[in-house]
């Protein structure tokens, strides 16, 4: 029997189960993991309250990224073998377990520079940076860039990733005490946007002109002041939805704010392909192998204190990324 968190209703922290579940043996296309360290993200506490735009049918376990060793393999899976260290980050749900079982097509190989607990604290949110900055926008030399949330887990990877790109980054955080966290991570520029105004900040930081990007995972509550940090043709990039769902949007507003780009991205939309995956999880292996971006793990959670983990995380108690150890 292995312990898990499953839920049987969408609500507060207290849905959240430990209990045993039988994980069985891995069908054709499968793996079974033993979970050595399990990645946690913000989306998770909107999934458990019933707030994500993509839910699970209930009861459901919960949590989507992990990392592991493979303990048992279905027939037909190839490139995979028996106690092969591996992550994994999706929308499939059941990584807050001992164990689990994957579908092989989402699993990569973790190669030996990467440890099960950095793998387990990157993979969505290297992988998001990845595409933020590579494929949604891609980030060049000399450019200006302002981060929202950047003491969080994407926010940091954000920070370290563009700085390395030649990128300037104002980083927006929610209290002083997080501003020197993202300046010895990457960021040129950092502002309390809860108490003082980051709109001012990147306007005076890039003469006037206004940033070329603007990387958001907040939402309503920095909507306006975003658009209005922008320079003629920058580009919005809203990946969350931390303080609530966006309006829709005014195409004229975009116009006559400089026409301005905006777009709404997701992760699954690229990775629509295997190819996809292994581009994005080589670069993230790449950049921290090289050490250009080092995973921040502020904390650190039982497997049994899963809910005490959404609890900190959603209220903005925590810094960098967040893990559960099974």
């Amino acid at each position: 029997m292995t312990k898990a968190i499953r839920f049987y209703e969408f609500g507060g922290p207290e849905v959240l189960k430990l209990e045993e579940i039988d994980l069985g043996e891995p069908g054709p296309g499968q793996l079974r993991l033993r979970h050595t360290s399990i990645g946690f993200n913000f989306l998770d506490g909107l999934v458990r309250e019933g707030k994500y735009p993509v839910l699970p049918t209930l009861p459901s376990l919960m949590g989507t990224e992990g990392a592991g060793v493979i303990e048992a393999i279905g027939d037909g899976v190839t490139g995979f073998e028996i106690g092969q260290r591996v992550a994994y980050a999706s929308m499939s749900h059941g990584s807050y377990a001992e164990g689990r079982i994957l579908e092989a097509a989402l699993a990569v190989a973790l190669p030996d520079n990467v440890s099960d607990e950095d793998a387990a604290a990157s993979m969505l949110k290297g992988m998001t940076t990845e595409y933020l900055t590579e494929r949604c926008y891609p980030a060049k030399p000399g450019e200006t860039a302002l981060v929202h949330a950047a003491a969080g887990g994407v926010g940091l990877f954000l920070c370290q990733w563009l700085k390395h790109l030649g990128v300037t980054v104002i980083a927006a955080v929610g209290s002083d005490d997080k501003k020197e966290l993202v300046l010895a991570n990457g960021a040129a520029h950092a502002v309390n946007s809860r108490s003082e105004d980051f709109t001012k900040l990147a306007r005076d930081v890039t003469g006037g002109e206004g940033v070329h990007v603007v990387y958001d995972s907040i939402g309503p509550a920095v909507w306006q002041g975003s658009l209005d940090a922008l320079r003629p043709r920058g580009y919005y990039v809203n990946f969350g939805n931390a303080s609530g769902p966006l309006k829709p949007i005014d195409a004229i507003e975009l116009q006559m704010k400089g026409s301005v780009f905006f777009t709404k991205a997701s992760m699954r939309y690229y990775q629509l392909t295997r190819a996809d995956l292994e581009l994005s999880a080589n670069r993230l292996f790449e950049m921290i192998g090289s050490g250009a971006v080092k995973p921040v793990i502020g904390q650190r959670y039982k497997l049994a204190d899963a809910a005490q983990a959404q609890i900190d995380v959603m209220a903005r108690k925590t810094t960098g990324s967040t893990i559960i150890l099974p």
